[in-house]
């Protein structure tokens, strides 16, 4: 690629000016004990840090983006380090999922309005990440990602202990197996160290899918948060920012059609979290590449499962890595011709290329693709009068017999009506049951909770039932598991057929066939619809109105409507 002139560079509009304008531009950065050849036309690279202690996955962000600025020096660019909304799934209430199109325009409108020539985005619980690569994808400046990595291995009673060790425990507890004092030792064994969850959760999903764009470096997905060589990778990222403003290697030439073909598949083969459907169909539409729910089935449906990592497997994210990581994956894919090699990315290398290396240290951990963990995939696309647009489900972290059922509805209306009567004695369910949540979609909750993953009821689990098949316009965590049919579209809320589901109605879930059926007639489901009763009144101010009146469904990303697209980095000339 050819080397841009230092004149040309974006930041030159506001440092490189004569006069008055670049005087006033320069005096207020030279307050900072900046010198002056800070101002000849090096890059200026923007450190785009979600640090915060509400986000305790990113709560080592000061000291990562401190080995990002040293490498933005080391390469001599002029490294610039600024805050945007940091969303936690854990504390964020009603759930960080209504805050990522948040971030996202935080991102894009402050990458705009400033003298930044490319960009890093520091990110990682899990709707970081896609907010910050939405927001900077309808900027389209140079741009590399740096995710936090997991935290080590949790530690209890001798073994370790991982994101869905804590769930099962739960569900002990629930069941009478267990106590409140169990759960109270386990929570200072479980997070140990900062960090993403320790399973290939949403979070290290969402890495993955980082690396397996092109968008992040090697290795950027597994690298424990607090290993020295995650420091060191930062620093990697700042020297090869700098490179890739002189290259003029923007975020359009790295997210093609084929980059995200490629981190379908990935997904499909780390047994990745379904939120990945979500967020990858948002990001691509920010760039304006065609990508459908129906991707996930074209492209995904011959991938086997080849980590075996919680929750779809047994081991945890740092066994992950010191087998290998990402990069094995990514190379015996390449090699196996179920990736596009040849993809560029922001190393200025393909794809291949950058894995070529890569050396599997345990085969109990990654799998060979002739010899795979799981022969199906990892997210599976399902049609039928229950979800016209499209529903999802994780195959890999489900009950197989479950994957083939027809069973009686029982229906809750809201997620306060669940909690409230998911453990009454008296509830009428057994496990042949399919458990159906209604009004927690985009607009519905709003945000889509993590709510997929329906507790099953306490007397079920008392009888030993673990698994049941579960039904929502929901989400869940990338950490959860089970038979768990997501993202119901279109939800209840938005007039869907999952509002006029009622008590009994018989539901029939093929996977293999991508089935989901309500089997009452047409007939019946439109005078239900005509005669629903009208929810309570939507939100009236603030960003919750503005989410509610603009979001789109679940198969189109949940975005904003008006954020869809490219708007690119040029800052209209009367607003100069």
């Amino acid at each position: 690629m050819s080397e841009q002139p230092a004149a040309q560079r974006r930041s030159q509009d506001w440092f490189g000016g004569v006069g008055v304008q670049g005087f006033v531009h320069r005096a207020w950065v030279r307050s900072r004990g900046v010198p002056a050849d800070h101002f000849d036309g090096r890059p200026v690279i923007g450190i785009c840090n979600t640090w915060s202690d509400l986000t305790s996955c990113n709560s080592h962000f000061r000291e990562l983006a401190q080995h990002v600025r040293e490498g933005i020096l080391e390469a001599g660019g002029v490294p610039m380090e600024f805050p945007v909304i940091s969303t936690g799934e854990t504390l964020t209430r009603p759930t960080a999922m209504l805050l990522r199109n948040l971030a996202s325009m935080d991102v894009e409108e402050t990458l705009r309005a400033n003298p930044l020539d490319g960009v890093v985005l520091m990110m990682g619980c899990d709707k970081t990440t896609p907010g910050l690569m939405m927001g900077a994808a309808s900027v389209n400046l140079p741009t590399i990602g740096l995710s936090a990595g997991p935290m080590l291995n949790g530690s209890f009673r001798g073994r370790s202990f991982g994101i869905k060790d804590a769930w099962e425990l739960g569900a002990d507890v629930r069941a009478g197996r267990a106590t409140i004092a169990d759960v109270e030792e386990a929570e200072s064994c479980l997070n140990r160290t900062v960090g993403v969850c320790n399973v290939m959760g949403t979070g290290s999903t969402m890495a993955a899918m980082v690396e397996a764009l092109g968008v992040g470096l090697p290795d950027n997905a597994a690298i424990p948060a607090v290993d020295a060589r995650r420091r060191v990778l930062a620093r990697m990222v700042g020297r090869r920012i700098v490179d890739m403003v002189r290259e003029r290697l923007t975020l359009d030439k790295v997210l093609t059609r084929t980059a995200f073909e490629n981190a379908i598949k990935v997904n499909a083969a780390i047994g990745g979290s379904t939120n990945a459907v979500i967020h990858l169909t948002a990001i691509a539409r920010r760039m304006e590449v065609p990508l459908d729910i129906e991707d996930w089935h074209t492209l995904g449906q011959e991938i086997p499962t080849l980590v075996n990592v919680q929750p779809s497997g047994r081991y945890l994210m740092q066994e992950f890595h010191e087998a290998g990581g990402l990069p094995v994956v990514i190379r015996e894919m390449c090699e196996a011709g179920m990736l596009d090699g040849d993809a560029l990315t922001v190393t200025g290398r393909t794809l291949a290329d950058n894995n070529a290396g890569a050396v599997c240290h345990r085969r109990d951990v990654i799998f060979s693709p002739a010899e795979p963990f799981m022969s199906h995939s990892g997210i599976a696309v399902l049609r039928g009068n229950l979800c016209p647009e499209g529903a999802v489900i994780k195959p890999s972290a489900a009950d197989p017999r479950l994957l083939k059922h027809r069973g009686p509805a029982v229906v809750f209306e809201d997620a306060a009506d669940l909690n409230a009567r998911v453990d009454d004695p008296e509830l009428e369910i057994d496990a042949g049951s399919v458990m159906v949540l209604k009004n927690c979609g985009p607009q519905g909750y709003p945000g889509m909770p993590e709510l997929g993953m329906m507790p099953i009821p306490a007397k079920l689990l008392a009888q030993g039932v673990t698994d049941m098949v579960r039904i929502s316009d929901a989400r869940m965590s990338g950490t959860s598991y089970g038979t768990v049919v997501l993202h119901v579209s279109p939800e209840a809320a938005a007039g869907g057929v999952l509002g006029a589901v009622r008590d009994g109605d018989l539901i029939e879930l093929d996977v293999a066939a991508r089935s989901l059926e309500l089997l009452v007639s047409d007939e019946e489901i439109a005078a239900r619809q005509a005669d629903g009763a009208a929810r309570e009144s939507k939100p009236t101010r603030g960003y919750s109105k503005l989410y509610v009146d603009s979001v789109n469904q679940a198969h189109e990303g949940c975005d904003l409507d008006f954020l869809v697209g490219m708007t690119g980095s040029t800052i209209p000339p009367n607003q100069h």
